[in-house]
């Protein structure tokens, strides 16, 4: 599945799918994934807080992310961070 790159307003890709033509998979990977990617290390930069990777997510909802999918992300915010502390690399 690749639709997890796509962003809500259209400008993602592969093919620049916006809103709900982006199927419901993809719209509801895309969070997790820019989550983890924004608390981890990476070469080119260190790990974000998690208060502030869901900061980002928030100024992307309705824009990256789909308007329904992120409010509901801002609810559980917190439960993303223990499952990520839970599961965290060793």
């Amino acid at each position: 599945m690749d639709s997890h790159d796509e962003k809500w307003d259209g400008s993602g890709y592969p093919r620049g799918a916006s809103g709900t033509d982006t199927p419901l998979p993809g719209r509801l990977m895309a969070i997790p994934d820019v989550y983890d990617a924004l608390i981890s290390d990476r070469v080119y930069k260190k790990a974000f807080t998690h208060d502030d990777s869901v900061l980002i997510i928030a100024k992307g909802i309705g824009t990256h992310f789909d308007p329904d999918i992120g409010s509901v992300f801002l609810e559980v915010a917190n439960q993303f961070q223990a499952i990520s502390f839970a599961f965290r690399d060793q």
